[in-house]
């Protein structure tokens, strides 16, 4: 929790200032319950952090053009996006006029990706807005750098700690497999045709391709393939699995969800959320969006593999978010 006037921040700002620690990983959050098991992974958690796979999660910076426009960037939040807010660190920042803007200058999450002696004549800088609304940058000193790694340093090792990156996607496995032996399917058909050979009329114990009997037949490949990881329509499947929905209608523009997971969840023209990739997290993430969104817009689903950690538990959670 921040001290208001030790940070050098407005008295009103307190909640908005301790989130924004915790997502730049100022702060990151995490368990630790011995009763989970004997391995550090089983019993640390990291739930509560955003973008938990990411080193940094991003956000959105609004602002005006010169030409009066509203325009936004989609940028990491580092630790150095987080110092500039409050005065304490004032010293280690410096504006850059418009008229020295260069391309020595790097924004400060691609210069931490740099090997020391690419970073020699280089220039870091956070994106910020000035009174009027206008872009600026404004340069970050060595010391904040060196504090961006070793926050970096630290959310990697809990990371590790906790397992994260380590789980396989069984789903996605599957989906690879399916897809590889419809191919290998369909081309044996074609083969077989084209020779003037009869054609079997047995088929494989696996979905139907979700395609028109005029489409190609790779073309419903490909159909089948995409069919587990869309966005859905929450109508269960003969094997219980249910795809996640979001009703972009519905949704408010918080952007809680993307912060769980921006791979799964993203925005449209409209800047509502949308479900960009059910498959690019786990089946958790979902689940804690649907926690978060004030709205009530989004509906979990039931995952096709049912075999994963706590599953069952999640299941339950999403249930009277499905309903």
């Amino acid at each position: 929790s921040p001290c208001m006037p030790e940070h050098g921040i407005g008295d009103d700002l307190g909640k908005h200032q301790s989130k924004l620690a915790l997502e730049s990983r100022a702060y990151p959050v995490f368990t630790y319950d011995p009763d989970k098991g004997d391995l550090p992974e089983e019993c640390f958690n990291l739930d509560g952090n955003p973008a938990m796979e990411d080193d940094w999660p991003s956000y959105t910076l609004t602002y005006v053009d010169e030409n009066g426009s509203a325009g936004s960037l989609e940028l990491p939040l580092t630790f150095a996006d987080f110092a500039v807010t409050e005065a304490r660190f004032r010293k280690h920042f410096k504006k850059a006029p418009r008229d020295t803007w260069n391309d020595d200058m790097v924004p400060v999450a691609d210069f931490l990706k740099l090997d020391a002696d690419d970073r020699e004549g280089k220039y870091p800088f956070v994106w910020a807005v000035d009174a009027k609304n206008r872009l600026s940058r404004v340069i970050v000193s060595e010391p904040v750098i060196k504090a961006c790694e070793d926050r970096r340093h630290f959310w990697v090792m809990l990371k590790a700690l906790a397992g994260i990156g380590k789980d396989v996607d069984i789903q996605a496995i599957k989906d690879e497999t399916r897809v590889d032996v419809v191919q290998k399917l369909t081309a044996g058909l074609l083969e077989m045709v084209g020779g003037g050979g009869s054609v079997p009329m047995v088929m494989p114990s696996m979905p139907a391709p979700a395609a028109a009997a005029s489409e190609a037949p790779a073309e419903a490949a490909k159909a089948t393939a995409v069919a587990p990881s869309g966005s859905g329509n929450g109508a269960p499947s003969g094997n219980g699995y249910m795809a996640p929905y979001l009703n972009s209608n519905e949704c408010t523009g918080c952007g809680e969800c993307v912060l769980v997971n921006p791979k799964i969840f993203g925005w449209n023209d409209k800047k509502q959320a949308v479900i960009r990739d059910a498959s690019g997290g786990p089946y958790k993430d979902i689940v804690k969006a649907a926690e978060k969104c004030a709205a009530r817009a989004i509906a979990p689903g039931i995952p096709a593999d049912t075999s994963g950690k706590e599953i069952e538990k999640l299941i339950k959670r999403a249930a009277k978010y499905n309903s």
